[in-house]
């Protein structure tokens, strides 16, 4: 069933016995056991729906921890020189932040660098690497980076420079030879964990450290800020990563809850964060810092004591923000969105124009969900051009980035699942576009995507709404349910803020219900809501809107079947 997005949607098929198995076991109803099938809950997961779990370190006898945690503490004995790098995204700073914060506590005193994606490039490079040993360091780690710097690694046991990775992006062989490299993405026992982002491992690595359950629970404070980094790195929300969420919003206040409280009130919006602020609001502001300028202020906001440096940090960035938005907006105006519409690709590359290097990511993505393909940005630097990349779950970017290093297709680059960046010649554009297309090709069958079941608007109401509840929390890897509903019409569209579309959703038997659109404006399925009178049948997801501490259920529209019968 093709939707105006391109979409194939198809319901969830499950054999009714399974699912009669699992009612009888967890007594959930019907829906909720066929979802919890097809998303394969494991024996933790399905704990966590009724229990409170505690969460547990799944580190603490791995060698590679422990080899770390020896070569840091004898830094510390010999009161060595550490330096710190990071990455410029929000799992980099968060990461960093964290290391920070951890040697704060201990009362050591440690040098941090945040590479400038304009001036440095990306990651712990060669380049940057040997302005940094003038600093004359004993110890160099490297966070949510590191994984292929086989150069720098190499350079630095020149020096006899010890070093740490810590590092969740996909990395290729032969690994670089580091002190002590930590990645569940390479070949070893703990390699079931590569869901986890970098500040996730971090947040182990340090937690393992600590001898002493005071020191572990003084820590624990940090852990809004792994949350942060989950849901902006679209890591899945699933296993540990669904306890650590539950854990984080069961208690907010337990946590450094204040930046993100005081943020919603510097947007004047009045009511408790939810999981969404992280990913919509506060992500995109973190990230502003190192999409438009220096990155190294949002670990010093994270980190600092000072109010008034919170509060100085906090409205440059966004204001920052705000002047990235607009610069989004302006280059996407200048696009031939009509002319893109009709590119026939199966991954998007868009290399006409010249763009920000600061938000070709955010392009990127924005390409990617108005036409509904794996999409890739690239903008010229000099004599190279510079890409970066978003992809649907089923394509892994970085998988594919690696074969074409290997195939000289690109010069370097890295990444994982859903986003990667390359640099890459001009005169190689073409091959590598023909080169993903046609790895693209070989598992485009398996794009398919899923609907639990058709409903009704009479249906819908607080008590089926709070079955659906009993999933949260909802993120990459276990998003909020998709339903059908058939043979409605859209009454009265209307455009908010140049962001998305409020309307009403009118059953056969004239029930309405509010619904809204956050599809972005230059989509078919934007364009289909604000002009298609005839019946329609949606694919859409049951939310709880809070208005003046008001509740209301509204729907919120996917996608589009503007052809009943085909339903």
């Amino acid at each position: 069933m093709y939707s105006v997005s391109g979409k194939n949607w198809k319901e969830i098929s499950i054999n009714q016995r399974i699912i009669d198995q699992i009612k009888s076991d967890t007594k959930f109803s019907n829906l909720v056991s066929k979802i919890i099938i097809s998303r394969k809950f494991n024996n933790l997961e399905l704990l966590s729906l009724n229990n409170s779990i505690e969460l547990f370190n799944p580190f603490n006898q791995e060698k590679d921890f422990h080899l770390g945690h020896k070569i840091l503490k004898d830094a510390l004995e010999l009161n060595e020189k550490i330096v710190i790098i990071g990455d410029y995204d929000v799992d980099g700073c968060v990461s960093t932040s964290l290391f920070i914060n951890f040697f704060k506590m201990i009362k050591k005193e440690v040098e941090y660098y945040i590479p400038n994606r304009f001036s440095d490039g990306y990651g712990a490079n060669l380049k940057l690497i040997k302005r940094i040993v003038k600093k004359k360091p004993n110890l160099v780690i490297m966070l949510d980076c590191g994984s292929n710097a086989v150069d720098t690694i190499r350079f630095l046991n020149s020096k006899k420079i010890k070093s740490i990775i810590i590092d969740h992006h996909e990395l290729y062989k032969p690994y670089p030879k580091s002190s002590c490299l930590i990645n569940p993405k390479k070949k070893t026992d703990y390699n079931k964990y590569d869901y986890f982002c970098t500040s996730a491992l971090v947040y182990f690595f340090i937690n393992a450290y600590f001898k002493t359950n005071d020191s572990k629970n003084l820590f624990e404070k940090n852990l809004i800020f792994v949350v942060l980094a989950t849901i902006c790195d679209v890591m899945p929300i699933r296993d540990i990563n669904r306890i650590i969420v539950i854990k984080v919003f069961k208690n907010l206040k337990k946590y450094n809850y204040s930046l993100f409280q005081k943020i919603l009130e510097i947007k004047k919006i009045k009511r408790t964060l939810n999981i969404e602020d992280l990913s919509f609001l506060i992500g995109p502001i973190i990230n502003s810092a190192g999409r438009l300028g220096d990155a190294n202020k949002i670990v010093k906001l994270i980190t600092t004591d000072d109010d008034f440096i919170k509060n100085q940090i906090l409205n440059e960035i966004i204001e920052t923000n705000e002047k990235r938005k607009n610069i989004e907006k302006n280059f996407i105006k200048e696009l031939n969105l009509y002319k893109i519409d009709k590119n026939k690709d199966k991954v998007l590359i868009l290399h006409e124009y010249l763009c920000n290097e600061g938000i070709i990511g955010i392009i990127a993505s924005r390409l990617k969900e108005i036409f509904n393909k794996p999409s890739i940005v690239l903008t010229k630097l000099g004599n190279i051009y510079k890409a970066s990349a978003r992809s649907t779950s089923n394509f892994n970017f970085g998988k594919y980035i690696k074969n074409a290093i290997d195939k000289n297709l690109i010069l370097n680059g890295g990444g994982h699942n859903m986003a990667a960046g390359f640099t890459i010649k001009k005169e190689k554009i073409l091959r590598f576009k023909k080169y993903i297309n046609a790895s693209f090709k070989k598992v485009e069958n398996s794009f398919n995507k899923e609907y639990v079941s058709k409903i009704s608007l009479n249906g819908i109401n607080i008590k089926f709404y709070n079955d659906i509840k009993i999933l949260e929390p909802f993120g990459f890897g276990n998003e909020n349910p998709f339903f059908l509903i058939e043979n409605v019409k859209i009454l009265k569209p209307k455009i908010i803020n140049d962001r998305f579309i409020s309307f009403y959703i009118k059953s056969k038997n004239g029930k309405l219900f509010p619904s809204i659109s956050f599809n972005y404006l230059e989509s078919n399925v934007a364009r289909a809501l604000m002009s298609y009178k005839n019946n329609v049948s949606l694919i859409v997801q049951i939310k709880e809107n809070i208005w003046n501490n008001k509740k209301n259920l509204q729907l919120m529209v996917i996608d589009i079947i503007t052809d009943p019968n085909n339903a």
